[in-house]
């Protein structure tokens, strides 16, 4: 089996590093390919950059309505093949088919915003500022822009940058996963089909050292980042140092309240949808669900059978509601956590370790899990589980539970879910995150919104998605013009 090519300059070409590492399906450790992963994949990263630069200089002065026809193109490419993408995303990263094929969703909903960019593009002008000066400011390009992305979403969180970074002039470089390459390589092949200029994207492989290569590189004018909030702070600091625009998405630990006058039966579906979709490996999973005065026990009982209720298996079998975590390393990590939250105090009310999938018996797999009393003072609360595994809290008024949510050192996401408008409103106005779900287990933005995240959860200023992606990929230029009247006579 050889290396996965990257695509550069509008053709499929080998690494330069001839190392490569395995791409495992999690559910039963069947190697689905081999992709490059060594230093000299900065070679690869240098040799895109020159062909992306290159690529730039033709098609920023494309005008906006032409730049965007390619993305009508490729959204009806996205439909067609959207069963295709899902089936290869559930085999690299293990989530469920229908999981898979809601995230191509998501992905083709960016590229239908990102046509609207003749519009979003649009600026201010002001005449008679003074006596015959007029003002005025447009958007330009940047430059070479690239993403660097994570296992959990590999079809979706591309297009919250790609489509939007074209739309705008700008040429583009894809650092995939190496833990989930496939789905981007399948979507680079559809890219192959547009009317494109050789070179405007391109797709290259590796880990630490291509990231590194990008973020050095003097002609990549701009990072864009989705991944722990450690490495985002890395990739933030790194790529800000040498001049560059960073959106860097970090981490989270997502907070929900459930008050005593919501609907019992429909809260405890909606939070084990969000606590156990994708096996709670995605940046908006619900995580800390903060019970108000439910002394009689209804909610707890609600979501511990809600949990138990979930099918988990192989994410293209019939039914399968969660399936594995990404590797054995992630699945000795959580149950080391669950350990961790036990010795804290916590009480197990339901353990998914030790689970065995009949026919996929070496899979990387937990069963939902719930932990209560979890200590507020201990290392739990606070760290970004990234499966599935839920923590309940106790509290006794709304305004503790708020206090609770903003001592949260994230700010990716919090929800409240309550019959009362006055609580909504409270919480709404009150919750230090920069997303909020009313009612709702998973605050996903559309595509027209930014992805919004605050402290610990979000490095930069500008968002991915909507209105936002615009401004991170233009540079605004004022203007200040003067047409006098006594030149006019001269000729």
């Amino acid at each position: 089996m050889g290396a996965l090519q990257n695509y550069i300059n509008g053709t499929w070409v080998a690494s330069k590093e001839r190392q490569a590492i395995d791409v495992i399906n999690p559910a039963s450790q069947e190697v689905l390919a081999k992709v490059p992963f060594g230093k000299n994949t900065t070679s690869d990263i240098h040799s895109a950059v020159s062909s992306a630069s290159e690529a730039f200089m033709q098609w920023r002065d494309i005008p906006v309505m032409s730049r965007v026809q390619p993305l009508y193109k490729l959204k009806k490419l996205l439909e067609g093949a959207t069963d295709e993408l899902a089936r290869l995303i559930t085999l690299e990263c293990g989530k469920s088919y229908a999981e898979s094929k809601g995230e191509i969703q998501r992905a083709i909903e960016n590229v239908e915003t990102a046509c609207a960019a003749p519009l979003l593009m649009q600026s201010e002008f002001s005449e008679n500022v003074a006596v015959g000066l007029d003002e005025f400011m447009i958007r330009q390009p940047i430059g070479v822009c690239a993403c660097i992305t994570p296992f959990n979403f590999p079809g979706m969180i591309p297009f919250w940058f790609l489509p939007y970074a074209i739309a705008c002039g700008n040429s583009f470089i894809i650092k995939p996963s190496e833990k989930v390459p496939l789905a981007m390589m399948k979507v680079i092949e559809m890219i192959d089909q547009l009317d494109l200029p050789k070179g405007l994207i391109n797709l290259v492989h590796g880990g630490k050292h291509s990231v590194d290569a990008l973020l050095d590189h003097p002609d990549v004018k701009a990072i864009s980042f989705v991944g722990s909030t450690n490495v985002a702070r890395y990739i933030y600091q790194r790529g800000s140092s040498s001049g560059k625009r960073v959106q860097a998405q970090g981490g989270a630990k997502n907070p929900v309240i459930v008050m005593p006058d919501s609907d019992i039966e429909m809260t405890a579906r909606i939070i084990a949808d969000s606590v156990y979709g994708c096996a709670g490996q995605r940046c908006l999973a619900a995580s800390n669900i903060v019970n108000v005065a439910d002394q009689k026990g209804l909610v707890k009982d609600a979501l511990v059978e809600a949990a138990k209720s979930k099918t988990t298996g192989f994410g293209l079998d019939e039914g399968i509601e969660m399936g594995p975590v990404i590797t054995p390393e992630s699945k000795e990590r959580i149950e080391n956590l669950i350990k961790k939250g036990i010795r804290e105090g916590a009480d197990l009310l339901l353990d998914g370790r030790n689970a065995r999938i009949s026919g996929y018996e070496r899979g990387n797999f937990i069963k939902p899990t719930i932990l209560e009393n979890v200590a507020l003072d201990g290392e739990l609360i606070n760290t970004e589980i990234f499966g599935p595994v839920m923590s309940l809290i106790n509290m006794d008024s709304i305004d503790n539970a708020i206090d609770f949510v903003n001592r949260n050192a994230y700010g990716n996401m919090a929800c409240i879910f309550t019959s009362s408008g006055l609580n909504a409103r409270t919480f709404r106005n009150k919750a230090k995150a920069g997303n909020i779900g009313i009612n709702i287990g998973v605050a996903a933005p559309l595509a027209q919104f930014p992805f919004s995240g605050w402290d610990e959860s979000f490095f930069g200023d500008l968002h991915g998605q909507g209105r936002h992606a615009i401004e991170f990929f233009t540079q605004t230029k004022v203007v200040v013009e003067r047409w006098p009247k006594e030149w006019a006579r001269k000729f």
